[in-house]
Formats: C-alpha cells, sequence, structure tokens
C-alpha cells in the first residue's frame, strides 16, 4: 500500500506540474514570458511553451488583421459644411514585445488616434474632395494613424472611409446643381446638333442651287413619303422654280413678243403737212389716281 501510494502522489505532483508549466500557443499568437515580473527576451512560437512553475507568467499577444470601425464624427470642412463621417481601420501587431510592454491598450489606443485624425482630416479637406477623391483621402489618413502606430509595434494595414452623411439642406442643393448641369449638357448638345445640322443644310442648298433637278427630285421624294402615311390630306409645296420654268417656256408671238403682251390700241391723229403723223396711246389711270378721283358726295375729289 505505501508504494502504491507513493506512486499516486507522484502522478498527483508530476500532473500538477504540466498544468502549471505546459502552454500552448496557436499558430497565429506569440507568448511573451515574465519570469518574476520581468520579461524575458525569448519570444514563445507557436507549440508547446514550457514555463517555470510558480516563477513564470505567459502572456499571448495576437497577431491577426484586427477590423476596429471607427464611431461617425461630426466636423465642418474648409468649405464650411457640416458633415459626418466614419471609418473604418485594418491593423495587426509586428512587435508583440512592444504591444505588451510599451503601451497598455493598444486597441483602445489606435482607436482614440484613428477619431483624432479623422477629424483633421474632415478640417482640411473640401466636400468634393469627400465625395470623390476618397482614395487621397484614405492614404492621408492611414499615414496619420500609422505614424504613432509603428512605436507601439502595430501596423495600420489600410483605413477606408465607409460614408458620409451630408444635411438635408445640402443633399437638395446638390440635387439641383446635378440637374443644372445635365440640363447645360442637353442644351449644348441639342446646340451643337441645330449647327451641324444647319451645315448640311447649307451644302444641299449650295447643290441644289447648282442642280435644280435635286430640288424636283427631292419634292417627289416627300411626296411619297407624305403619301405612305395614308393621310388624308395632303400639302405639296409649289416651287417658284417651275412658275419660272413655266415664264420661259411661254410661247412668242411672230413680232417678238409674247402672246400674253396686251397690244394697246392707238388714235391716230390728224395728220399735217409739214410733218408725220404721232400716233397716242389713250390714257390709263394709275389704281392710286383712280382712287382718288371717285367721286365723293357728288363731286370729284380729282
Amino acid at each position: 500500500m505505501t508504494i502504491f501510494n507513493a506512486i499516486f502522489v507522484a502522478l498527483i505532483l508530476g500532473t500538477a506540474w504540466l498544468v502549471t508549466s505546459v502552454r500552448i500557443v496557436r499558430q497565429f499568437e506569440r507568448g511573451i514570458v515574465y519570469r518574476f515580473g520581468r520579461v524575458q527576451s525569448a519570444i514563445r512560437g507557436p507549440g508547446l511553451a514550457l514555463l517555470v512553475p510558480i516563477a513564470d507568467r505567459l502572456q499571448k499577444v495576437n497577431l491577426q488583421i484586427i477590423t476596429m470601425p471607427v464611431p461617425g464624427q461630426d466636423g465642418i470642412t474648409r468649405d464650411n459644411v457640416t458633415v459626418r463621417v466614419d471609418a473604418v481601420v485594418y491593423f495587426n501587431v509586428i512587435d508583440p514585445m512592444r504591444v505588451a510592454v510599451d503601451v497598455q491598450d493598444y486597441v483602445s489606443a489606435i482607436g482614440q488616434v484613428a477619431q483624432t485624425s479623422l477629424r483633421s482630416i474632415i478640417g482640411k479637406s473640401e466636400l468634393d474632395d469627400l465625395l470623390s477623391n476618397r482614395e487621397q483621402l484614405n492614404q492621408g489618413l492611414e499615414l496619420m494613424i500609422d505614424s504613432p502606430a509603428l512605436g507601439w509595434g502595430v501596423h495600420i494595414d489600410r483605413v477606408e472611409i465607409k460614408d458620409v452623411a451630408l444635411p438635408e439642406s445640402m443633399k437638395r442643393s446638390i440635387a439641383r446643381q446635378a440637374e443644372a448641369e445635365r440640363e447645360r449638357r442637353a442644351r449644348v448638345i441639342t446646340a451643337d446638333g441645330e449647327l451641324q445640322a444647319s451645315a448640311k443644310l447649307s451644302q444641299a442648298a449650295e447643290t441644289m442651287a447648282l442642280h435644280p433637278a435635286a430640288l424636283q427630285l427631292r419634292l417627289l421624294q416627300t411626296v411619297v413619303e407624305v403619301a405612305a402615311e395614308k393621310n388624308s390630306t395632303l400639302v405639296l409645296p409649289f416651287p417658284v422654280e417651275l412658275l419660272r420654268f413655266l415664264e420661259r417656256a411661254a410661247p412668242v408671238g411672230e413680232d417678238g413678243r409674247s402672246d400674253d403682251a396686251a397690244i394697246v390700241p392707238s388714235d391716230t391723229a390728224p395728220a399735217t403737212d409739214n410733218g408725220p403723223s404721232i400716233s397716242r396711246a389713250p390714257h390709263i389711270p394709275d389704281a392710286r389716281q383712280a382712287e382718288q378721283a371717285t367721286p365723293v358726295g357728288g363731286r370729284s375729289t380729282g
């Protein structure tokens, strides 16, 4: 019985020693050993870490990338616009010794630096930069946070601005500005189209002036296009050139004048022996004179 009890006590003591002296460090962790409160220079890697019972204490440091959201910060931009901006910071530990010794709570420290840096970026930037030039702002914010974090053994992997909240009045102003810009572009495009169309019409007019038959062909094409719609009313323009053509095609008389010219009879005055007779055409009053000569009240006004 005595031997059995001794073996049993030895097993209990061995188990207690293993429990107090053996620690497991995972792959993404590193171990910092404090021996009677003094940090040891050797950093324990992943696997089993043997400690001296009662004398050593192990602190594990996580090396994974930590995602930390930055609460929304209210600020006034350089062009005097009140905005609320929130962001997210990605960082990881690169020096476990400094993280364990130099700073008490490195996660909280990074969070406070990120908030103050975000406020500083808001004050230095304009509203247009916050809305459209975020890449440059993200790089500047990353540099501002990474500068003090390197002294704590922390590396800032990246910083992203998530959202920019604007007041309702500013949203309405931006909407009106965008609408006015679209209206301006539409008017410019319309004016450009009118300019190009006028240039093409001018070239077409010059071509038709050189070749009058082109105008007749265009007229016939217009008639065909209108007739294809099956309309009950057909509006057919009558070109002035056709009238001129008909005028030039009028028949000419034997005396060199056209038949349309009126032959005015003449009254032959009595001939005298001293000179030839002179024929006088009858006086035809002008229309204006005829109106002025209209009798009023039984008497002539002429």
